[in-house]
């Protein structure tokens, strides 16, 4: 039996070839130095903050360039598929603004060059394997799951390579009238590559992160298609569908490194052109003293579900990952505050290659500073959106005191150095429950500082309140009141004079509105006194102080 009779054995159903498809993806029409790259999650899992730099990576090459982002989705291995992730998939990309170009999503295809889903493009990848067995580039192979572990374990205590190389190929020189005796029978096979290589020969392969590496020629009959589905490995897939989607640049985890080698003889067996390689490096996280690779297990910000939950902003994550993506990442949005993140040059030689250090300080102090730039109306509307996904209560709240939170939100907002108090959304309700009289009432401790006698802060709140206040006092006009009643009552208004005769005083200014706010908020560290003061009004201030009377 000839090579071209096993094939057709195999696959009695495949009549396109290569040429075929060849012809139906030709290449891209677009300029020079444009890239297509991809996204192409497996759903076997939620994706993580490592998807996300890879994403975001892609999606900054292809905008940069003038080329093409597309999103593929690489279901092959069915049996770890975790229900909800593709479409967890889809919307994180949405809620980040990271849109491909092309996709195939709920019965939607958009682009040319799809299928965009691996399971569906069954078709494609047995015309190309079918091409391999028929120039014996490919075999099938008759190895059952009890002899790969044995050969397994044997390797492992023998501390050889895994994998089916050598001897181990126990199928690789079968007869093709013998291969074919077999699968009359029924019996169970994968397809593997017949490989050529040398594992004692080296060759180049120039990635764009770490550079020129030299590394050994690959030697093991990988599987490139697996018996239980018929569907191909992932090592397979990656060739046939990046060479027929056109892709120019892989970006990908470090961790794949190791299979460059198998990758480098598959597409030279088809005298496909290779793409260009970005290995990124591992994602980090200080724990303690220690710094380890950062775990979807230990670490809930390892998942990307965790910054929705929290209410990052979604520019202030990405910049958060370009900043460990890229080493000049920083430098170029200070000097750049306005530009959209893709307008970014990514280099890859600008990558870490010892790992990224993911730090959630970094990220609060990113979100923050994004935070303080949005008009108090906005902050209120992503505050609010946020809420009522995540938070009843806060939703709620906000909703019936809308003017008086915006108004709060807008303290201290729109000067040139405005306050960076809130590091994401739910950050917030932390720092202005007292605001809301429902809050306020609920549990009441105080911490006066200085002045802590009830009698005297009692008189202080009664007296600004039934002599001082005026609503339509400006802020100067309310200080100056301030200072006064503070001299009525035996306080120092002036800092100085206080300082230089303290004996002379029962405090100064600053312990005279630290009772106010204490009471008012119960806390001593809030935004502008004057601002809170007038967002209340005197009814609820009036109202706060006799709670405070009655159950202080």
């Amino acid at each position: 039996m000839t090579n071209q009779e096993l094939a057709d054995l195999i696959f009695p159903n495949i009549t396109k070839t290569p040429s075929d498809y060849e012809a139906m993806y030709p290449d891209r029409n677009l300029s020079e130095g444009a890239k297509v790259v991809r996204f192409a999650p497996s759903p076997t899992g939620f994706m993580h903050i490592g998807n996300m730099m890879s994403a975001t990576i892609n999606y900054v090459l292809a905008r940069s360039s003038g080329g093409v982002f597309y999103l593929r989705n690489e279901d092959t291995d069915q049996a770890r598929s975790v229900e909800g992730a593709i479409e967890f998939i889809y919307h994180t990309l949405n809620h980040y603004g990271i849109n491909p170009q092309e996709y195939e999503f709920k019965g939607k295809t958009v682009g040319n060059y799809g299928p965009y889903i691996q399971s569906e493009r069954i078709d494609i990848y047995h015309a190309y394997i079918k091409y391999l067995i028929s120039i014996g580039k490919a075999y099938p192979c008759f190895l059952t799951s009890e002899e790969l572990t044995e050969i397994r374990e044997y390797q492992s205590k023998s501390k050889k390579r895994i994998g089916i190389y050598g001897r181990y190929a126990k199928f690789r020189d079968v007869s093709n009238d013998e291969a074919a005796r077999r699968i009359k029978n029924g019996e169970k096979f994968t397809i593997r590559f017949r490989s050529e290589g040398d594992f004692n020969k080296k060759f180049v392969f120039e990635d764009l992160t770490k550079g020129k590496i030299e590394m050994p020629e690959n030697d093991i009959d990988v599987p490139i298609m697996k018996s239980e589905n018929l569907l191909p490995t992932y090592h397979f897939a990656h060739v046939v569908d990046d060479h027929l989607m056109r892709t120019t640049h892989v970006v990908r985890g470090e961790e794949w490194m190791s299979s460059v080698p198998i990758h480098y003889e598959l597409f030279k067996a088809f005298s496909f052109k290779m793409p260009k390689y970005i290995h990124t490096s591992l994602i980090l996280k200080k724990d303690g003293d220690t710094i380890r690779k950062i775990s979807k297990r230990k670490d809930p910000e390892a998942l990307m579900f965790f910054y929705e939950e929290k209410g990052y902003p979604a520019l202030a994550v990405i910049d958060a990952v370009l900043t460990i993506a890229n080493s000049n990442f920083e430098e170029w949005r200070t000097n750049n505050p306005l530009k959209p993140f893709y307008e970014f040059s990514f280099s890859p030689k600008k990558m870490s290659s010892s790992g990224a250090l993911f730090d959630l300080d970094k990220l609060d102090n990113i979100s923050k500073n994004y935070i303080s730039k949005m008009s108090a109306e906005e902050l209120f509307e992503q505050y609010r959106e946020w809420a009522k996904k995540y938070d009843q209560r806060v939703y709620e709240l906000i909703n019936k005191y809308k003017d008086d939170t915006i108004l709060f939100l807008n303290i201290e907002r729109e000067g040139k150095k405005p306050r960076k108090d809130y590091e994401n959304y739910s950050s917030i309700f932390s720092k202005t429950w007292y605001l809301y009289d429902e809050e306020w009432n609920r549990e009441l401790k105080y911490d006066f500082g200085k002045i802590n006698n009830k009698e005297e802060i009692v008189k202080i709140m009664e007296e600004y309140l039934n002599n001082y206040y005026n609503k339509d006092d400006t802020e100067e006009e309310w200080f100056n009141k301030i200072k006064e009643l503070c001299e009525d009552m035996g306080y120092a208004a002036n800092m100085k004079e206080y300082k230089e005769n303290p004996e002379k005083f029962k405090g100064n200014v600053a312990d005279f509105t630290t009772a106010i706010r204490v009471l008012l908020t119960t806390s001593s560290m809030t935004p502008n006194l004057y601002d809170i003061m007038n967002i209340l009004g005197k009814d609820r201030m009036l109202k706060r102080l006799e709670i405070f009377k009655n159950n202080y």
